[in-house]
């Protein structure tokens, strides 16, 4: 189970945090992939960046690097995504996501095929 939290509405220019936490995974955190995703109204859902759960490599979109930082604390099996400097551009509907596959797999080219869904938090700026 993924459960999004932390969005909100914000001004062009401000911060704001994302976490998902993650419980009752059939593996251990470290196996999976996790990976933030935006969807826009009328626009396809897209991939943002990935984080490796075991060894914490990560990767981003163009549209968000620089801006935004995924992080993860696997004590606590929770994943973040720090966005800075944000644009109205990033108005979204922000999702986490998770799937076990390899090192290599985990990143911003393999975006696709995610198993594991939450169910969205809402992220506005104006």
């Amino acid at each position: 189970q993924l459960v999004e939290s932390g969005g909100g509405s914000v001004e062009a220019g401000g911060s704001l945090m994302l976490s998902c936490a993650a419980s009752r995974l059939t593996y251990t955190y470290s196996m999976y992939c996790m990976a933030w995703f935006r969807q826009a109204p009328g626009k396809e859902r897209e991939g943002i960046a990935t984080i490796a759960g075991g060894r914490g490599n990560t990767d981003y979109a163009d549209s968000v690097k620089g801006r935004f930082t995924i992080s993860q604390d696997n004590a606590k099996t929770t994943m973040y995504l720090q966005m800075n400097s944000l644009k109205p551009e990033d108005t979204a509907m922000y999702y986490c996501a998770a799937d076990v596959r390899s090192y290599s797999r985990c990143s911003r080219g393999y975006f696709s095929g995610f198993d594991y869904w939450g169910q969205g938090t809402q992220v506005t700026v104006s």
